[in-house]
């Protein structure tokens, strides 16, 4: 197991870096920018959810769903 792990050492330490030596730089903006757009996304979906709110509060003061609607027929008279 020694020999394994002493070979698998050398593999690591002589292979030149396989990763590009800006690549930390990329994924950091890359990083921000997804951050930002998460951001925006979430600011825009609370502005909608805040405007519909808004928009049924103002339909429910004008529309006043929860009276009951005057009747438009009147009732038969009966005993007379």
């Amino acid at each position: 197991m020694n020999r394994r792990e002493g070979a698998v050492r050398r593999l690591l330490e002589d292979a030149p870096p396989s990763v590009p030596p800006n690549l930390h730089a990329d994924v950091v903006r890359r990083g921000r920018r997804m951050l930002r757009r998460q951001r925006a996304a979430r600011r825009l979906l609370w502005l909608l959810l805040f405007a519909a709110a808004v928009a049924f509060l103002v339909w429910a003061s004008m529309a006043r769903p929860w009276v009951e609607p005057p009747s438009e027929v009147t009732p038969p008279l009966t005993g007379w």
